[in-house]
């Protein structure tokens, strides 16, 4: 046998256990490191024209049907009306220009009426802070997706 394929059976296991540790390695960090973020605001902008295009008979969806939150993470809605025409979110009237943050204590669903859907509703999920290595595995990945999807959304 040529002593170069005898060369690469020997380096191809070690290859292999080398990637295994990396892999072993990033799915440790990802449930043992703790879990941070920059800002505690997850920002939804209501765009400039949507109510025109909206009585224009369009029925596009700006906002998701269901926002998703994390306790001690991501646990402030905001919203920005970037549009012309006053918004309505639950109890409060966001004229053009104005934001409005909520923020949340209590992981939980909740209905707001909101005239920025379609459907005039919006949920929002509020889910605990992920406690153990597991539920920060779960709650990285999902984020992972989450983020990924809408890229290419």
């Amino acid at each position: 046998m040529p002593r170069q394929v005898k060369s690469l059976r020997r380096v191809w296991p070690l290859l292999l256990l080398m990637l295994a540790a990396c892999t072993l390695g990033a799915f440790g960090w990802a449930a043992l490191a703790p879990v941070s973020a920059v800002s505690r605001d997850e920002l939804f902008e209501i765009p400039k024209g949507t109510w025109a295009r909206r009585m224009a008979g369009d029925k596009l969806e700006i906002l998701p049907s269901e926002a998703r939150l994390t306790l001690g993470l991501n646990d402030v809605l905001l919203l920005k009306n970037l549009d012309d025409v006053p918004q309505v979110f639950g109890p409060v009237l966001i004229m053009p220009g104005q934001s409005f943050r909520l923020p949340f204590e209590v992981a939980s669903d909740y209905q707001f009426a909101c005239t920025a859907h379609t459907s005039g509703q919006m949920s929002v999920v509020v889910v605990p802070k992920p406690e153990t290595a597991w539920e920060r595995l779960q709650w990285r990945a999902a984020t992972a997706y989450a983020a990924l999807r809408n890229q290419l959304l």
